[in-house]
């Protein structure tokens, strides 16, 4: 069983940096609570990660509330999901190229590509690097799996732009910063990088929120 985060030491590694200090000052405890709320199993949160993928939020939750409701109490299995007939997917709402990446994921559990119970054990690389094998599932959909169902403490989702915008925001960057910058600036609390990103995500919001204001 995977326990919930405790972040205080996080919190005390980002406060050594000015910078991210401020944030935290500004944006008080790290509450990760409402993210973990009926996370589900890791292949539940995998099917979610699939079907959020390219559409609005709104649309996606709309058809994750059809697809669960296909499977008994709402939680869909490997077993169960090579069982549906793809017309009930279809008529769920999912497009063809989605059925075939939850398909493809339900295949890799049940032959042994993709097994959880080793994901205690390995690293978050090697958890990666074993996701990206199923189709459909990148880096940033492992990263979501590794911060926000997994708990690792040590996550950059270097590829999310509201991160990039983060960091931009936080150290007065020119411009978006690719990975390797944010690698070199993250390394005083890289072990940390989890409650970073939750901090960064919270200065990327208010950007957003400062820009779209109306004068």
């Amino acid at each position: 069983m995977v326990r919930h985060p405790d972040f205080s030491e996080s919190l005390r590694a980002l406060k050594k940096d000015p910078k991210m200090a401020r944030v935290v000052r500004k944006h008080g405890t790290l509450d990760l609570s409402k993210y973990h709320k009926d996370a589900g199993s890791v292949f539940a949160r995998l099917v979610r990660s699939i079907i959020y993928q390219q559409i609005s939020g709104k649309a996606a939750a709309a058809i994750l509330e059809r697809v669960a409701a296909l499977f008994p109490k709402n939680k869909p299995t490997p077993e169960l999901l090579l069982k549906l007939p793809v017309s009930k997917l279809r008529k769920a709402g999912l497009s063809p190229q989605k059925i075939s990446y939850v398909r493809d994921l339900a295949e890799k559990y049940i032959d042994g590509t993709i097994d959880e119970k080793r994901f205690p054990k390995m690293s978050s690389q090697e958890i990666i690097d074993h996701l990206v094998q199923v189709k459909g599932i990148g880096v940033w959909t492992a990263h979501m799996l590794l911060i926000f169902t997994l708990y690792r403490p040590d996550i950059l989702p270097w590829g999310d732009l509201a991160i990039q915008k983060g960091f931009k925001e936080v150290y007065a960057l020119k411009k978006l910063p690719d990975k390797k910058r944010m690698e070199r600036i993250a390394r005083p609390w890289r072990a940390h990088a989890t409650a970073a990103s939750w901090y960064l995500w919270r200065v990327a919001d208010d950007a957003k929120i400062i820009k779209d204001r109306p004068l």
